[in-house]
């Protein structure tokens, strides 16, 4: 196995794991706010590890300064999107989760 190689396994793996804590933010966290959060930095290391993959794997210089280009958009765009959906729940007067809206302690009483 090369470097090359073992590099590229190596960005694919962390982009796989990223990507997956992403996923399972959204799934588990309690609202918009903390929601944007996972998904704004986990999935943005996610999709920059594999997008950074493919650019070793093929190794042309074309194809490692568009995957370069693709990964500073991504960087740039996850963010302010995120922001954008934030801001939006906010002026929406959408509520930030608190330990007094979580039912499970009632349950277990």
């Amino acid at each position: 196995m090369t470097l090359i190689t073992a590099l590229v396994i190596a960005f694919a793996a962390l982009g796989v794991f990223f990507t997956f804590v992403a996923a399972v933010g959204m799934i588990r966290l309690p609202d918009i706010y903390s929601r944007t959060h996972a998904a704004t930095k986990a999935d943005t290391l996610g999709a920059g590890f594999s997008i950074l993959a493919v650019a070793l794997y093929f190794g042309t210089a074309g194809e490692i300064l568009r995957a370069g280009l693709l990964v500073v958009f991504v960087y740039y765009t996850n963010p302010t999107a995120a922001h954008a959906i934030a801001r939006a729940a906010y002026s929406r007067d959408i509520d930030v989760w608190t330990t007094k809206d979580d039912d499970s302690s009632e349950e277990t009483a």
